[in-house]
């Protein structure tokens, strides 16, 4: 496919997405995915690799998952283009500085392409011997070191694998929370827990097959990264905890800091207790003494 008609593709394409159904946009996708196979100079002339790279986030989950497929077989061609010139090169200039070579058996292949077969519970940079000084920064290059473990964890995907999608995965929550501040600090942290998480292995294959794309990643919510199992049991501890909540006290606290909403007096009796997962604030019961109005806030 030629620039020309892929430029076309991507025009009907971009079309398609605002005016046309989904099984319009579903069926152009499909067929770019089958038929085109671009250069790297070709992505970046018709920005065919922009626009798709686009409709991973689309809502339609058809629409964003052939998206994410077209991407990683984009990436996969141009990485694979870019390593077949290298070794071309790296031939042409051994050819130049030994005409006449002695024969010697082919270098293996470098452990970084290959599929991981270490402990798959032990992995970490470290050990992998990964250099995840990819930025200007010691404290973005740490935490690509700490996603890295989080996505190595029980995975058998290369090193260079993982630390590409580590890699990916810092930029985009560098880009999201717009630098290394608290809010980036934290969020790299849950994401490391997370993934970590033995019943939660589902989020690390999602991430790494491309599925989940990095820059929709870094945005979910405490409770859209746990598992179904995860959410299945803090639901429970909340309903419990709601429960025990509920049993009379003996004896409440009165606040003059609280004032009632309804009548407007400042002597409200509360009790806290921990409603949701230990990781929560608490939740406070207010009952107003005065007009008996009750609410609650966490």
């Amino acid at each position: 496919m030629d620039d020309r008609e892929l430029t076309a593709r991507i025009k009907a394409l971009s079309k398609a997405v605002s005016s046309e159904p989904p099984a319009t946009v579903i069926k152009l996708l499909e067929e770019l995915k089958r038929d085109a196979k671009p250069t790297e100079e070709q992505l970046r002339s018709t920005k065919a690799g922009v626009t798709v790279g686009k409709l991973r986030a689309n809502a339609n989950k058809d629409i964003a998952r052939i998206a994410s497929e077209i991407v990683n077989k984009w990436r996969k061609l141009v990485e694979a283009a870019k390593e077949a010139k290298k070794k071309s090169q790296a031939a042409a200039a051994s050819g130049a500085s030994s005409p006449a070579p002695k024969a010697s058996p082919a270098p293996a292949s470098s452990a970084y392409n290959k599929p991981y077969d270490g402990d798959i519970e032990k992995r970490h940079f470290k050990t992998d011997k990964v250099d995840v000084n990819r930025t200007s920064s010691q404290t973005r290059n740490n935490t690509i070191g700490v996603l890295y473990n989080g996505l190595a964890y029980r995975r058998t995907e290369s090193i260079e694998e993982v630390v590409k999608r580590a890699v990916e995965v810092e930029n985009a929550l560098f880009k999201a929370c717009k630098g290394e501040n608290q809010e980036y600090r934290s969020k790299a942290r849950t994401l490391f827990t997370s993934l970590k998480r033995k019943d939660n292995a589902a989020l690390g294959r999602r991430v790494m097959s491309g599925e989940l794309p990095v820059d929709r990643l870094v945005v979910l919510s405490d409770k859209e990264l746990a598992s179904e199992e995860q959410r299945a049991r803090d639901e429970e501890l909340e309903k419990e905890n709601m429960k025990k909540a509920q049993v009379p006290m003996a004896e409440k606290s009165i606040s003059d800091a609280l004032k009632c909403g309804k009548c407007g007096q400042r002597k409200v009796s509360y009790s806290q207790a921990q409603t949701r997962s230990a990781d929560e604030p608490m939740t406070t019961f207010c009952e107003c003494t005065v007009c008996g109005n009750r609410w609650k806030f966490s």
